[in-house]
């Protein structure tokens, strides 16, 4: 299975921003895409461009955030030689790069009020001019943008041209989070793993196992698919023992040991003891104050560095805390902690 750009998902809610693309794709105007990150935004302007007349001509991104304000204008329209300090040649932009193709703005929130003016003129007339010029040129682009920003109201802080805006947003195509696309958690986990087994050549797809399976279903996923991707790819490539997949770590910075974990001195071990040490909850620690809240973070914390101090061996772990292995199973399920079993 090569890696290449593929839209996965089954579930009504993306269908519809699929199709919407779809159908905006034949017409030669503006298109902006707004999603959280990680939701696909790159991959719905791709498939803008290649679903449209301009498929076969180049398709140009610029992500608008990469640049400081000081460089964007020059990286959008392109500069003359000693327009400025360290412009030593002339330099075409983006905007006559994709001369008669699609020029994709992602993050287009960030530019500063003076770009956004500038953008206006090219979207509005077709006309850019080179820094450091004072002729213009005539270019045949699409604008497709993207965002993840609400822009109305940017345009009522007064941080985002109301007219720009108007120009811009001749079709709106939201694109839903993980969280509201029912089904297609399973479907993309299985899509990422399978691609990730046959990358580093595993005899086979082995899938996952129930508790993985919960785990996938059950988080909310902030960082979309592009978390996702990360987190299946993780598991398959640390997998290493016979039968299906049932160990899934879904925050890779989850450790007794990160830095900046302050710790209070550990209480002597009571004699005869096999229990790790146990660490107070005292009063005047950071984060929530109610009872409930502080016992189960205790119990959390008692539960990763017990787990660490056995190697993350289940079986060892429970008989040091005098649990069975299925409490034990349970307890981390609750708190979050069995990706890190």
């Amino acid at each position: 299975m090569e890696r290449t750009t593929q839209v996965v998902g089954q579930s009504s809610a993306f269908l519809d921003s699929l199709e919407r693309a779809s159908r905006a794709a034949a017409l030669d105007r503006p298109v902006l895409v707004i999603g959280e990150r990680g939701t696909g935004k790159e991959l719905v302007a791709e498939r803008l461009h290649r679903l449209s007349p301009r498929w076969d001509q180049p398709l140009v991104t610029l992500n608008c955030a990469a640049l400081p304000e000081t460089l964007i204008e020059a990286e959008l329209f392109g500069h003359e030689a000693g327009a400025f300090t360290g412009a030593t040649k002339t330099r075409a932009g983006r905007f006559e790069e994709a001369d008669g193709g699609t020029l994709f703005l992602d993050e287009l929130g960030t530019l500063s009020m003076g770009a956004q003016e500038r953008l206006l003129r090219a979207v509005e007339y077709g006309e850019v001019t080179r820094i450091g010029s004072s002729r213009p040129m005539r270019v045949d682009v699409r604008i497709v943008a993207a965002t993840n920003e609400h822009l109305p109201e940017r345009v009522e802080k007064g941080s985002f041209r109301a007219d720009l805006l108007d120009r811009l947003s001749f079709e709106v195509i939201t694109l839903p989070p993980l969280r509201a696309r029912a089904g297609d958690v399973l479907v993309l986990a299985d899509f990422f793993g399978r691609r990730m087994a046959s990358e580093i050549e595993l005899d086979g797809w082995p899938g996952f196992g129930p508790h993985a399976i919960d785990q996938l279903s059950e988080y909310s996923w902030p960082g979309n698919v592009r978390e996702l991707r990360n987190v299946v790819e993780r598991a398959v490539y640390r997998w290493d023992r016979p039968g299906t997949i049932d160990l899934i770590e879904i925050d890779p910075f989850a450790s007794p040991h990160r830095p900046g974990a302050v710790r209070a001195k550990p209480a002597e071990p009571r004699p005869g003891s096999n229990v790790p040490t146990d660490e107070p909850v005292v009063a005047c620690e950071e984060g929530p104050s109610d009872f409930k809240a502080r016992v189960a973070r205790f119990e959390r914390e008692l539960l990763s560095r017990c787990l660490a101090e056995h190697r993350f061996n289940q079986r060892q772990a429970a008989a040091a805390l005098g649990l069975s292995y299925d409490q034990l199973r349970h307890a981390l399920r609750r708190h979050g902690l069995l990706g890190a079993a």
